[in-house]
């Protein structure tokens, strides 16, 4: 099936019944932040765009690129990671 993109994986766990969309843990490139870091619980992500995530930052919708995406999570398990780590469904 080849590479699954953060952005595939993202709308799998969003529409898979099978998922609980508020367990996954996205975290990314964020300058200026500690370390350039942060991370968002799914129960915060507004929508997954073509080309970027839509996050409830607070104050304001953030919208986070997919490139800068480093890590997904779902239950604190690593999922997907920035270089090809092999995902839960046993795809490459």
């Amino acid at each position: 099936m080849g590479v699954r993109t953060s952005h595939r994986l993202l709308l799998r766990f969003y529409h898979d019944p099978g998922y609980d969309f508020s367990r996954v843990r996205v975290e990314y490139v964020n300058r200026g932040a500690p370390g350039d870091r942060s991370a968002v619980q799914g129960d915060r992500i507004l929508a997954l765009d073509a080309r970027y995530l839509e996050v409830d930052a607070g104050t304001h919708v953030a919208c986070i690129p997919y490139h800068r995406i480093l890590r997904i999570l779902y239950d604190d398990e690593v999922a997907w990671e920035r270089g090809g780590r092999v995902e839960e469904g046993g795809e490459t």
